[in-house]
């Protein structure tokens, strides 16, 4: 089973805490995930909502692990001094950097990335990163100090799930011993099941459980799905043909002289 900075997960969802309609649906929403570890961004907790401890406290009830994370940072700056009030304030090493470069799509910033996670780990910080499907900037963030990659599947919210699969597939194929995340983008559980397909060690998402009709029943078909997926992944699937080949043997049919 692949560790995530020491931590074995049992299950491969990772959920957000964003945009719920109600504390108890987010937590009726992470109980039937079954999600061991949460996302929460610590500007959005502590700054923009009044019942911060409120919140905190149903986390704890909850028993999860949480994730804390550098949400709408646009700077190396920012992110180190965001990660610097998360570790604070929630006790945690863990944090899920994001250094934000584009504002239409959300896309990573990778040089200011790679630079935040070279500070960060370096003050003992176990850094997720927020990142592309792309090698150079995966292999720069391991010499950073980085011990698990989190690639976007698509922009972050958007729902359009795994926009670059030949991309995400090479990632897999070049870093097999690394833990790989799949995050942002995904809308389905479908999605989620093709990125477990590919090998990925697990799923995070917030908005297409946070945002649909039924989130709790919407969690629960994540969860079945990414269960569905490391198992195919698991079972060695069949590789995909160019041509037709019958799956009822033709040898010894019968035929009219």
């Amino acid at each position: 089973m692949r560790r995530f900075y020491g931590v074995e997960l049992e299950t491969r969802l990772l959920l957000g805490t964003a945009q719920y309609p109600s504390p108890a649906i987010l937590a009726r929403a992470v109980r039937a995930s079954g999600a061991e570890v949460v996302t929460v961004s610590l500007r959005r907790e502590s700054a923009e909502q009044r019942d911060g401890q409120a919140f905190w406290e149903l986390i704890r009830e909850l028993g999860v692990r949480v994730l804390p994370n550098t949400a709408g940072c646009h700077t190396v700056k920012e992110a180190v001094t965001t990660a610097h009030m998360a570790r604070e304030v929630f006790d945690t090493p863990w944090i899920k950097l994001e250094v934000i470069g584009e504002d239409d799509s959300l896309q990573p910033d990778l040089f200011g990335l790679v630079e935040a996670a070279a500070v960060l780990t370096a003050e003992g910080f176990q850094v997720f990163p927020y990142t592309t499907e792309d090698l150079v900037a995966a292999g720069r963030l391991l010499e950073a100090g980085c011990e698990v990659l989190m690639p976007w599947g698509a922009p972050i919210g958007s729902g359009l799930g795994l926009n670059n699969l030949y991309g995400l597939r090479s990632l897999r194929a070049h870093f097999p011993e690394v833990p790989l995340v799949v995050d942002a983008g995904i809308g389905l559980p479908s999605h989620a099941a093709a990125a477990m397909e590919l090998g990925y060690d697990a799923v995070l998402l917030n908005t297409a459980v946070a945002k649909a009709g039924d989130p709790v029943a919407m969690a629960a078909a994540f969860a079945q799905a990414i269960a569905a997926g490391q198992a195919a992944h698991a079972a060695d699937p069949m590789e995909p043909r160019d041509m037709a080949a019958p799956s009822t043997p033709v040898i010894g049919k019968a035929f009219l002289g």
